[in-house]
């Protein structure tokens, strides 16, 4: 899992960069600003949980009898698609309903970063 962890947190990691750099220079003047807040919200979630799959991958090497490691990527996984999808669904549709999704996004990450500490025991 730790490659699969690591290749994914990576380009999750790029994209995020890239979005954020479009949202910067490309939509800050095409949407309102409290969408703009939105969508520079799901880029930063994005990349804080870019950078924690890529602990989740070393630590599945670090910990190779814990299940925890591995639980956290698919949770912060999990957590960017349904939180960063969201927000990003919520501004480039103009439908709030897709904001219902958003805390199970949250919930996958709390679990994720309990998960993460976990491995140490």
């Amino acid at each position: 899992m730790g490659p699969i962890f690591l290749l994914v947190g990576g380009i999750s990691g790029g994209i995020s960069v890239a979005l954020g750099a479009f949202g910067a220079h490309g939509l800050k003047t095409r949407l309102r600003p409290d969408r703009l807040e939105t969508f520079e919200t799901g880029v930063r979630y994005q990349i804080y949980h870019a950078l924690a799959l890529i602990v989740a991958a070393v630590l599945v090497t670090v910990f190779p009898a814990s299940t925890y490691p591995v639980a956290a990527g698919w949770l912060f996984i999990a957590g960017t698609l349904l939180f960063s999808g969201s927000l990003y669904l919520i501004v480039f549709t103009n439908k709030p309903r897709f904001g219902a999704i958003a805390p199970l996004g949250g919930l996958a990450f709390i679990a994720g970063w309990v998960c993460l500490g976990l491995a140490a025991i």
